[in-house]
């Protein structure tokens, strides 16, 4: 019971996927920052009653919500804040779970899959409120429009729409026909579907800035450029080592999702990192924005590697389609995109493409966020898969809220069935690769 468990940690650092110092200052957002502060390195050893790994909108929502309660936080991140998915994804605040609430009524029941909803609906909530109490200027804007990309899709989009208001009382989504979206759009590649008045669209980067100013300003101490290499768990808690120091705490927050990179075994084995691109277009003017995207919402569609854009407030089309899974990204990530966007918009082949990055997300089997602890120390949350910019601020909340010891809405996720991927560490990727490819072949039917 009372003896040290020590565990050497291998964290790998791979080339572009899983590498938050690769390709972070490629994109639009890391060049639009504002109000950006460069934090220092651990140098030595400190105390925390909680020490948090990983800069990313679950380390930093937990941060806010510990350190507001009056918990001393210490929180590591490798490279510099949002410099994982938090600060590289699409900028889309959507609603629900990333499995819809028809899947989830028949995994788990109308009870849980009500609850999961509105946990849902809170997590959008709290992105807001948190925007509006510590004033964080990253251009929320509302609208979220999903739109088949193949006619026999457009009456699922519909019947999940009038589930939703049937059954969960949400009427912000309305039914929109493909006439209506090529109004929207300018283009009729698409096809109908809704549009959701409560999701929208923000800066990811600048959201996860003014997160972190505001935990530093409850009294968190934020570290950068400090890998975290090793943990050390003893009956008091956890040692977290780094190359300059460590921390010592009662509780640890695992908190790196598709950037875990083997830091801690047992959540490892849960995640699958994959690669998701991104690029931005020259500014294409006001009018010219308008035509593309005449009320500014975000966009996505129904394919398996799904396409997801919006406009910029300087007009620009941030557009994202396109994945691999592998440990490097494509040389071109320009080229890589854009054939996906004309395919979209076939108008816009005049157009010069400004900026291509890439970043590394996890999905579990089971497309729903996986929480966990091990032992009574040691908590993660990982797995928004793809569904993120809500959900993981909420994991953050709630994990916060288990530590707080109010673990209800913890043990509903902790509770979730969650399985392993096949093959450990170095086999899982040829089967992953193989279902991958299959569902994106499916895009193409």
């Amino acid at each position: 019971m009372g003896s040290k468990l020590s565990r050497k940690c291998s964290v790998r650092q791979r080339r572009g996927g899983g590498n938050p110092k690769t390709g972070f200052d490629d994109s639009w957002y890391f060049q639009t920052t504002r109000n950006q502060h460069d934090y220092p390195s651990l140098d030595g050893s400190t105390e925390a009653d909680v020490c948090v790994v990983g800069g990313g909108y679950t380390g930093l929502s937990a941060a806010i919500e510990l350190a507001n309660r009056g918990f001393s936080v210490a929180l590591l991140e490798g490279h510099k804040i949002g410099s994982g998915a938090s600060g590289r994804n699409g900028g889309v605040l959507g609603t629900g779970q990333r499995k819809d609430q028809i899947e989830l009524e028949k995994w788990l029941g109308i009870d849980d899959a009500r609850k999961m909803w509105q946990i849902a609906c809170d997590a959008n909530q709290l992105v807001r409120d948190r925007i509006s109490e510590f004033n964080i200027d990253c251009d929320l804007t509302d609208g979220e429009l999903s739109l088949a990309h193949r006619e026999r899709h457009q009456h699922s989009l519909w019947d999940y729409a009038t589930h939703l208001e049937k059954n969960y009382d949400y009427t912000a989504k309305r039914i929109i026909d493909r006439e209506e979206a090529a109004d929207m759009l300018g283009v009729d590649t698409l096809y109908g579907g809704y549009l959701d008045s409560h999701a929208g669209h923000i800066h990811p980067l600048n959201l996860a800035i003014g997160l972190a100013r505001a935990a530093s300003n409850l009294g968190a101490d934020i570290y950068e450029e400090t890998l975290a290499t090793g943990i050390q768990e003893h009956r008091e808690g956890v040692t977290v080592t780094t190359a300059s120091g460590n921390v010592k705490s009662k509780f640890l927050l695992v908190a790196c999702n598709g950037y875990l990179n083997g830091f801690h075994k047992t959540p490892d084995l849960y995640q699958m990192p994959i690669n998701n691109f991104i690029l931005a277009t020259e500014p294409l003017g006001e009018k010219r924005g308008r035509q593309i995207n005449r009320d500014n919402v975000a966009v996505v569609d129904t394919r398996f590697v799904v396409n997801y854009f919006h406009n910029t407030p300087d007009h620009r089309l941030i557009f994202g389609g396109g994945e691999n899974y592998s440990p490097y990204f494509p040389r071109d990530i320009k080229a890589f995109v854009r054939k996906n966007m004309l395919k979209i918009y076939p108008n816009l082949a005049d157009v010069k493409i400004d900026y291509g990055w890439g970043g590394t997300l996890a999905i579990t089997m089971r497309r729903m966020p996986h929480f966990g602890r091990e032992g009574n120390h040691v908590y993660w949350a990982q797995g928004y898969s793809g569904h993120g910019i809500a959900m993981a601020n909420m994991g953050g909340k709630i994990i916060a809220e288990a530590i707080m010891g109010q673990a209800e809405r913890f043990d509903l996720f902790a509770n979730l069935t969650h399985f392993p991927f096949p093959g450990g560490r170095w086999l899982r990727w040829p089967g992953l690769v193989a279902g991958m490819l299959y569902y994106s072949m499916l895009d193409r039917l």
